[in-house]
């Protein structure tokens, strides 16, 4: 049986071509990049050399790119370094209901040791409205921290407009773009971000590693201590193998991306379309418009989302009912509930995400089954039962 991946926002396979550049750095070119002699000098040059890249992607400059362990790790610096950065300014953080956990668990450690945490209500599309935004703000505010894009059902907020007040208001910007950077246009300035996490594991790099910006003359705490590595700002010997495959998944990202948004694009157009055509009491979760160019999340009445994700796998077909960081959970996803969703058609959500090697075939094939699992699930549905 052929399998079918249709989970690429939880993680994507490593482009061979990512691997090839690896490959140097865990034998020959095995340097600490710390060191002065030549090996350590081949490998900070490879280090520097992926740093350029990354922020030539989002319009930065080089020496604004630290490099973490991941985007949980970029989100926790941007947001916990604030947080203590600024302390003595204030103690009001404002975020949004739907961030990703690694946002919220941050924002709950911070909120548990004194500091006030506003998260923002979304409107039945997932978006965050500027203006709540604007009217949240006190003179106590230190940091806004809005994903750019929502990891489960798609969303892209309205971060640009967000940015525009939180620079009038003179107060720091984050952004999760962890599923946006290489995928659709980010640029820092355009965004008016003054700190964005990014991971290469969503953009066909190594899992492990991942980068903040931080814009030049933005206050943070460093929360790893050590060494003097990443001028300061994050002890630690660099992952160099990840970083470099980094920059390469990076750079090849920047050469396909508008040739894969749109190709993309049009298959997930095509994929909800035929979705809503064939399966009767389900409805679209998310902007239909303003969301990524390979999500499609769907909620479908009298049916749980496990067992139709367990089905699938059963037919080689791999989805998933929302993040991947709380697919241990037995709670329905706090961004569908945050939607205005019941409990019921949040445990009904379905998440199809698409990436470079998904075909018009593959996706026929999603089309001949789910169907047929919907039904066969229905029909035994005590959800249903209780209707009639």
């Amino acid at each position: 049986m052929k399998r079918i991946y249709l989970d690429y926002a939880a993680t994507t396979p490593t482009r061979p071509e990512v691997v090839k550049a690896m490959l140097p750095y865990f034998t020959d070119a095995f340097g600490n990049p710390s060191a002065i002699h030549s090996y350590g000098q081949e490998a900070k040059g490879a280090v520097e050399e992926a740093r350029v890249k990354v922020a030539d992607l989002i319009g930065a400059r080089d020496e604004e790119i630290v490099f973490t362990s991941g985007g949980t790790e970029a989100d926790n610096f941007a947001i916990k370094g604030v947080a203590y950065g600024k302390e003595s300014k204030g103690n009001h953080i404002i975020t949004s209901s739907i961030e990703h956990h690694a946002v919220i668990e941050a924002c709950k450690f911070l909120e548990r040791r004194g500091f006030n945490i506003t998260y923002l209500p979304v409107d039945a599309y997932g978006l965050v409205a500027p203006d709540d935004v604007r009217k949240t703000i006190t003179d106590k505010t230190i940091l806004i921290s809005v994903m750019h894009a929502n990891n489960e059902m798609g969303t892209i907020e309205p971060i640009a407009e967000i940015g525009r007040i939180a620079k009038e208001a003179e107060i720091h910007f984050h952004t999760d773009a962890v599923q946006t950077a290489g995928h659709v246009p980010v640029d820092v300035d355009e965004l008016g971000v003054d700190l964005l996490s990014m991971s290469a594991h969503k953009l066909y790099g190594p899992k492990g590693v991942g980068a903040l910006y931080i814009r030049k003359g933005t206050k943070l705490v460093s929360f790893m201590h050590g060494g003097g590595q990443e001028r300061r700002r994050r002890a630690s010997t660099e992952n160099v193998p990840g970083i470099v495959g980094f920059g390469k998944a990076v750079e090849l990202a920047k050469q396909e991306m508008n040739e894969e948004a749109e190709r993309l694009s049009y298959l997930r157009d095509q994929l909800i379309k035929s979705l809503l055509e064939r399966i009767d009491r389900i409805c679209l979760n998310g902007h239909p418009t303003s969301r990524l160019p390979n999500n499609v999340n769907v909620s479908i009445d009298f049916v749980e989302g496990e067992s139709m994700c367990l089905n699938l796998d059963l037919e080689g077909i791999c989805a998933s009912t929302g993040s991947a960081c709380s697919s241990a959970s037995l709670e329905p996803s706090h961004i569908l509930l945050a939607m205005g969703l019941s409990h019921e058609q949040a445990h009904g959500s379905l998440r199809f995400t698409l990436g470079r090697w998904t075909t018009e075939e593959e996706l026929a094939r999603v089309l001949d089954v789910l169907p047929q699992i919907v039904t066969k699930l229905r029909a035994m549905s005590p959800l249903l039962k209780s209707r009639r």
